[in-house]
């Protein structure tokens, strides 16, 4: 997690806070707030992300929370700590369309690795992550929601065209995250056990427009005869398929696995 934290801290003092720009994150916020009231972008990240992380404990409480409040510490003690670097090293924005091309990729690789080990840089995923437990909010709506209202804040402070290079990181960012997250494979296959099997059936087939083949198992110790659940959704339908699920049976049991080849699915 340290190597990850340090890599993102130094993106955003070399490359986003320098180009002004506003991906959304306690990092957008920081960057606005440094641009209209000069305000130290590592205080103003560690102070949304204790509130974050207040927020956190009060809803899922110490132990859900622990790693969000070492990273709630530790990002901004990074970002403060790897500041004078945007001075050591200058970038030429000549081209800006290639800086903003290799930021995405390290930041995709960063944020990738983190999140395999389970942590994050803290902040507003937090919230997503409570909105989604305690009221049943996607995480990728309410995460949408509030990155989209920052980078809209970032446009009018920085304007359309530091806007649309933004766009540009977050797309390239998403892409090399869930290839570091998910692998290189095209698709995924689901094998699925839960006890809300025709909501799920007809969430994949109606709602995601994909089959899906049910098949019985036998339980190696209690050998209880169950139903499992396969399809195979292409890689980019990942987490809308994981969440999905998830939000119709929190206890659903599933196993996802690569898929390289896919022959005569209709």
């Amino acid at each position: 997690m340290g190597i990850s934290l340090a890599l993102s801290a130094i993106l955003y003092n070399v490359f986003l806070l320098p180009l002004n720009l506003v991906t959304g994150g306690t990092q957008g916020i920081a960057t606005i707030t440094k641009h209209v009231y000069d305000i130290d972008p590592a205080l103003m990240i560690f102070l949304l992300s204790a509130a974050c992380a207040v927020f956190s404990l009060l809803y899922v409480g110490v132990e859900r929370t622990a790693g969000t409040l070492v990273a709630s510490v530790a990002y901004p003690l990074l970002v403060k700590i790897t500041s004078p670097l945007a001075t050591m090293l200058p970038m030429d924005t000549t081209d800006m369309l290639l800086l903003v091309l290799f930021a995405g990729v390290i930041s995709g690789i960063a944020n990738g690795l983190m999140y395999k080990t389970g942590y994050s840089n803290g902040g507003f995923p937090v919230v997503s992550q409570v909105l989604y437990e305690k009221k049943q909010i996607s995480i990728a709506k309410s995460s949408l929601f509030i990155n989209v209202s920052i980078v809209l804040a970032g446009s009018f402070f920085f304007g359309s065209t530091n806007t649309m290079y933004a766009i540009i990181f977050l797309y390239i960012n998403n892409i090399v995250l869930d290839k570091v997250l998910l692998g290189i494979s095209n698709n995924k296959a689901f094998y699925i056990i839960t006890s809300e099997e025709a909501k799920i059936k007809e969430y994949i087939i109606k709602s995601l427009n994909h089959n899906i083949t049910t098949f019985e198992v036998k339980g190696g110790f209690l050998e209880k005869k169950r139903n499992v659940m396969l399809t195979v959704i292409p890689s980019r339908e990942y987490y809308r398929v994981a969440s999905g699920i998830k939000e119709i049976d929190k206890d659903a049991f599933f196993v996802v696995t690569d898929s390289y080849q896919v022959e005569g699915a209709k």
